[in-house]
């Protein structure tokens, strides 16, 4: 051996391997293999202390608090049990307020589908003005054949 000072053994009691890049854990401060550095190779005591997850309910987006020794998916199931402010009836009805304003038409759309000739609120399938009998203001349906005042003759 040339260069006996070299390197430091890893502290996991089951490998000692000698490291010449050994790497230093941020918790308890032992040196570590590549293979042993994570929290839970070498079973670090201090771990809690560094590796703080805070899961997140999918349905409500609300963190939820899990104590030391708890499973997290079964605090986050708990909390979907009991505690979730989430009702998924109620969210959808929020999502999908426009109402269609066609006599008959039960449909609702997720954004306003404003006719630029009534003003009213339509679905999909009525909101061009032939599609729903305009009541308004009777115009060109296309801008295509009028002309443009801007222009100098």
């Amino acid at each position: 051996m040339e260069f006996p000072d070299l390197g430091k053994h890893c502290s996991e009691k089951t490998c000692k391997q000698l490291d010449f890049l050994p790497l230093k854990c941020d918790a308890c401060g032992e040196v570590f293999c590549k293979d042993h550095f994570a929290y839970n190779q070498h079973k670090c005591s201090c771990a809690y202390q560094k590796d703080v997850q805070v899961p997140v309910c999918p349905l409500c987006n609300t963190p939820i608090p899990v104590k030391k020794g708890e499973v997290p998916d079964a605090v986050v199931s708990a909390h979907m049990d009991r505690d979730c402010k989430r009702d998924s009836a109620q969210q959808k009805q929020k999502i999908f307020t426009n109402k269609c304003f066609q006599p008959g038409c039960k449909k609702r759309e997720m954004m306003k589908l404003v006719c630029d000739q009534c003003q009213g609120n339509f679905c999909l399938k009525h909101r061009h003005p032939l599609d729903h009998a305009c009541k308004g203001q009777a115009r060109a349906i296309s801008k295509a054949g009028q002309r443009d005042h801007c222009l100098v003759q």
